[in-house]
Parts: C-alpha cells; sequence; structure tokens
C-alpha cells in the first residue's frame, strides 16, 4: 500500500532475484491472504494456475507454525515450473481473490531498481 502512495518506487533487489520471466527460476512468488481463508485461497490459486503446473505452500517460520506478517495475514507462496505467460493478467487474476490482501507481483510500479552483484550495483530507470 505504500508503494501505491509514493511518487516514487525503488525496488533494491540482489542479482539472484533476477529472471527471464515469471516462474521457472525456482522462487517463490509470496500472495498475502487474510487468515480466515488461506486454505480456500491455496486451493483457488493453486487451480487458477493449473497449467503453469503451480504449487502453493503456506509459509511456515521455522518452528512449523505459519508465518504472520506485520497485518496479521499469511503467506501463500507459489512456485510455477512454467513461466507464467501474462503477469498483468496474472496479477489481476489473483488480487480479485476474496481475502488476497497483497501480492509480490509489482507490475507497473517501480520507478528504479537497484540491482547489486559482484560486479557492483546497477540501476534501472523507468
Amino acid at each position: 500500500m505504500v508503494e501505491a502512495a509514493s511518487d516514487k518506487f525503488v525496488v533494491v533487489v540482489d542479482d539472484t532475484k533476477l529472471v527471464d520471466g515469471l516462474g521457472g527460476s525456482g522462487l517463490a512468488m509470496p500472495v498475502e491472504v487474510v487468515q480466515f481463508c488461506w486454505k480456500y485461497n491455496l486451493v483457488r490459486l493453486q487451480e487458477l494456475f493449473k497449467e503453469e503446473e503451480c504449487d502453493a505452500k503456506l509459509r511456515l517460520n521455522d518452528d512449523g507454525k505459519p508465518y504472520v506478517t506485520d497485518n496479521s495475514n499469511y503467506i501463500v507462496d507459489l512456485y510455477f515450473k512454467t513461466p507464467i505467460r501474462d503477469g498483468s493478467a496474472a496479477g489481476k487474476e489473483i488480487s480479485a481473490l476474496e481475502g488476497v490482501v497483497e501480492l509480490g507481483l509489482f507490475l507497473d510500479m517501480a520507478t528504479a531498481v537497484i540491482i547489486a552483484g559482484r560486479t557492483g550495483l546497477e540501476v534501472k530507470a523507468k
């Protein structure tokens, strides 16, 4: 929500986060969901991306209990074996589900990205 209210939104990552497309990298895409319907959303998210062979998992702490966000919600991590064809459409479909609070797609939001790598920093601006 803060990023939507900001004049500038700068993303800072290391170079291991760079991928050619969404999915297939082994990295998770987080979806924040209200606790009340997390199971419902986990199943719906997995079914929504059946073609992309999505595996949806509730994020757990080291003690095996659900990870709780600052807003007292849970995180469902999505692992895609096949890349998502249309990130914008996927984001809209996920956001439309009841109980979804936020997702880890920052489509058309970043004004700049700072990438840390072994050779130094790279800045990409919109």
